[in-house]
């Protein structure tokens, strides 16, 4: 991980923003995220967590701060403009074409510059074996935990430098949630920073390296991932009894 004195590679800068007139989900929240990092975004339902990456990727708009890439205002820029400057985005849900196979999806990742699929979908394939040896099944017919890694393949199609990733563990069982920590913290460890927003809360903050608390749409607690996974007040009023259990 680089120097964090040196400037965010992507800063959220006091958000305010949300889906209807109005309503704002996000009440002044911000974030920063530097060279080479893994940072977690965790809280309550209905905290923001979802609705911060989506603002930062302009898929919300956002009605007051600023998000600046590389010290680049790229508030409120559409998501394919986003794409080409190297920001990769996978949504919770719907992050596949089931009518598409594997290579065809891997294939729409790497839309915006094609030149490239040969060169991406070997290094996609290296990070994600079964992808590549099943190049030409439907993602139709994969498993939830399959899809998950597909539409993270299709997202490092284009070869970002920064990964926001919506709840990838959601709705998997135990074992293929930890399969899923650990492809990102390999993507990590290869050069890509990302923001994982998750429900996991206490998995996500053992592999991060730093992580920003939300609750009611603003910024709560931050720290790194070892100091909110054993701070009392976060564990009290956040994590629960499962930390607990796992400290016993």
């Amino acid at each position: 991980m680089s120097d964090a004195t040196a400037e965010p590679l992507l800063i959220a800068d006091d958000l305010t923003a949300g889906y209807l007139p109005g309503v704002n989900i996000l009440n002044g929240c911000s974030l920063e995220l530097h060279e080479g990092e893994l940072v977690g975004i965790i809280g309550p339902n209905g905290a923001g967590k979802s609705t911060l990456v989506k603002a930062m990727f302009g898929l919300v708009n956002v009605r007051a701060g600023s998000v600046r890439l590389r010290g680049e205002d790229i508030t409120n820029k559409k998501a394919h403009s986003l794409v080409s400057r190297g920001i990769g985005y996978v949504p919770q849900i719907n992050n596949v074409f089931p009518a598409l196979t594997i290579e065809e999806n891997l294939e729409m990742g790497a839309f915006l510059k094609p030149k490239m699929f040969a060169e991406r979908f070997e290094v996609v394939g290296q990070m994600f074996p079964k992808l590549a040896e099943r190049r030409s099944q439907r993602a139709g017919s994969l498993s939830g935990g399959e899809r998950q890694m597909l539409a993270m393949g299709r997202a490092l199609m284009m070869d970002p430098s920064v990964l926001l990733l919506d709840e990838p563990s959601a709705g998997l069982s135990p074992a293929l949630q930890d399969e899923v920590f650990v492809r990102c913290h390999k993507i990590n460890q290869a050069g890509v920073s990302i923001v994982m927003v998750e429900q996991n809360a206490s998995r996500c903050l053992q592999i991060c390296h730093r992580g920003y608390v939300l609750d009611q749409g603003a910024n709560a607690y931050t720290g790194t991932g070892r100091e909110l996974l054993t701070d009392p007040k976060v564990i009290e009023l956040y994590l629960g009894t499962l930390v607990k259990s796992h400290q016993n």
